[in-house]
């Protein structure tokens, strides 16, 4: 509980310790997803190079464009940006316009990073509120308790798949979900972290 110290003219922290203890690990585990993510876009743009000089060369010897491009673009780039979102958040490396911010005073500057902070945990629980309820659509499997009691909806009869490759669209939306999930819990963990930040009256490295 944070206690106003009326010499200092400051506030102490929420828990200050388990707040740094907890950035540490979810750090970590943003910058592997955040890695596993940029790997993945590096190999969609390797295929995308592949399939286009297959395209070109197309009806010579076994060269030909790779089948279903169009799908694992889509696929793997909305993956890789679902990864990238917790690495970002923590960082703090979302696009701000900090001419006004700036010249304001530390401790208002400080409460609109709380806010934006605030805002950006509300949108990420709406995003993986949304995946949730789209992978329950297509997700194939459970009992129809479970699903009712994980408000996954009523199961497919039939499981979607993408039209060329085949793929069960519940993957996709499964990997997806989890860069969501994380994003949430990230911005969660931000706001704690710049609510102690409006405490102190200092910001520190994100």
């Amino acid at each position: 509980m944070a206690v106003r110290d009326w010499g200092a003219g400051s506030m102490t922290a929420v828990a200050p310790r388990a707040e740094q203890a907890v950035g540490r690990v979810i750090e970590r585990i943003a910058m592997a997803m955040a890695l596993a993510g940029g790997v993945l876009l590096s190999l969609v743009a390797l295929m995308v190079c592949v399939s286009i000089l297959g395209r070109q060369l197309d009806g010579i010897w076994i060269f030909g464009p790779i089948r279903g491009d169009y799908e694992l673009v889509e696929i793997g780039s909305v993956i890789a940006v679902c990864a990238f979102l917790p690495w970002c958040q923590v960082k703090r490396g979302h696009v701000s316009v900090d001419v006004v911010a700036n010249r304001l005073p530390e401790r208002v500057r400080l409460s609109l990073g709380l806010l934006g902070d605030a805002l950006i945990a509300l949108v990420s629980f709406v995003m993986a509120w949304r995946l949730w309820a789209g992978f329950g659509e297509k997700f194939p499997y459970g009992s129809d308790a479970l699903r009712s009691a994980l408000g996954m909806g009523y199961r497919p009869f039939f499981p979607e798949t993408t039209y060329e490759l085949q793929l069960p669209i519940w993957i996709p939306y499964a990997l997806a979900l989890l860069g969501a999930v994380l994003f949430c819990i990230t911005a969660l963990y931000t706001v704690w972290r710049a609510l102690n930040w409006v405490l102190t009256g200092q910001e520190g490295a994100p």
